[in-house]
């Protein structure tokens, strides 16, 4: 079972009671335990407070939507775990000793733009094989400086003399505090959020800021409404004038990224950054999925902001990046999603997807798959990998008469 447990006491000497001061029409709380509600694979939330106020709050927010929030437990957090000295660790040691679950993401409130999506990405990432931790990070490309005892600066990731433009300079990856998964045993043997083989899962760069001081709330406020702004725009273009479901016995559309979205091409620009070609039709098919009520997601051995990128664009459902045991992150998703195998449409082209696509309802693989997968694959695609693979399958799942 996996847990969300939010932690959100009365005590903020920076913002009184911040936890459940109005941001964008609703308590800072809301936002987080909606998106930890919203999260297909997380079956309890825990919001754990040593203040009434904030219960009560919970509470009513919780009461006025019952069905979005059914999930929802508030508990009682100790007085010892809530001074201004108390780790956060305290308190989930506090709650793993009292509670019985296999893992646990800790969702700090004074992050609101956490969505659903990125905890459902954060535990896809967590299902790969050898993966103890994971934490949400943000990708960043700033110019950093250190100054020394005597008052002297250094650029510590970067040449001044050869100052490189913004666009061609190696980004790195900064924790947010969104969030960070790990298990109940790894959390009570090591005290921390964090142990073993950590990995990051990456949320969108508007999502930086942690609400700490005034100055946060202010900067956090304006960009949750202009992406709210955003989004209903983006809703109102991409509204089908009618929408035809289908009848589809399948329940979920999973397909590896190289050799099948794309043409399994490796394209650098003269700056040696990584390129790939993406077909517009594919775009198409996945919104096809997404109206007929299939869950879609892309599974693949790489771990690029790339591919993430590109999911976000094509309003993907569930990214699982690093995976080499992809039968493994089938299984994960078959109990997240409460889908069978026979349930699910996959589509691979090498040697890591052969065991998935003989265990599928519908394994699929594009016309210049390796000569493994087409010996057992249910559907070969007349189209190549990147020419449409997944706008093919599509329609012959939720367009045909056969």
């Amino acid at each position: 079972m996996n847990v969300a447990f939010i932690p959100v006491r009365g005590g903020s000497k920076s913002i009184p009671l911040k936890n459940i001061k109005e941001i964008h029409g609703k308590p800072l709380v809301y936002w987080t335990v909606a998106a930890a509600c919203d999260c297909r694979a997380i079956d309890k939330v825990f919001v754990s407070t040593d203040s009434i106020d904030i219960r009560l709050c919970v509470e009513k927010f919780c009461f006025e939507d019952p069905t979005r929030f059914k999930k929802v437990n508030v508990i009682d957090r100790s007085e010892e775990t809530a001074t201004d000295t108390a780790t956060t660790e305290s308190a989930m040691i506090e709650f793993a000793k009292s509670h019985r679950f296999d893992n646990i993401v800790l969702i700090q409130a004074t992050s609101p733009m956490l969505t659903g999506a990125d905890l459902d990405n954060g535990f896809n990432t967590f299902s790969a094989a050898g993966t103890d931790s994971v934490l949400s990070v943000v990708p960043q490309k700033r110019f950093i400086w250190q100054v020394d005892n005597d008052g002297n600066a250094t650029a510590t990731n970067y040449d001044f003399y050869n100052r490189p433009r913004r666009q061609d300079f190696e980004e790195y990856y900064v924790e947010n505090g969104a969030f960070y998964i790990t298990s109940r045993k790894d959390l009570l043997n090591s005290g921390s959020r964090l142990s073993g083989n950590v990995r990051i899962s990456l949320m969108s760069e508007d999502t930086y800021f942690e609400i700490d001081e005034p100055g946060d709330w202010i900067v956090t406020d304006a960009i949750m409404s202009k992406r709210e702004a955003e989004k209903a725009k983006e809703e109102n273009n991409d509204k089908p004038a009618t929408t035809t479901r289908s009848k589809c016995k399948y329940k979920m559309f999973l397909t590896d990224c190289d050799g099948c979205l794309t043409d399994g091409g490796m394209y650098y620009s003269e700056k040696g950054d990584e390129l790939k070609k993406f077909n517009t039709k594919d775009g198409v098919a996945f919104r096809h999925l997404r109206e007929n009520g299939i869950i879609t997601g892309m599974i693949t051995g790489e771990d690029v902001a790339l591919n993430k990128r590109r999911c976000e664009k094509l309003k993907i459902d569930v990214l699982a990046q690093g995976c080499i045991d992809k039968m493994s992150c089938i299984n994960r998703l078959c109990a997240t999603y409460k889908v069978r195998p026979e349930e699910i449409v996959y589509i691979g082209d090498d040697l890591l997807d052969v065991e998935v696509i003989k265990a599928v309802g519908l394994g699929c693989c594009p016309a210049d798959a390796c000569k493994q997968v087409r010996d057992v694959a249910d559907y070969i695609t007349k189209a190549k990998g990147g020419e449409g693979v997944i706008r093919e399958v599509t329609e012959k799942i939720l367009f045909s008469e056969e």
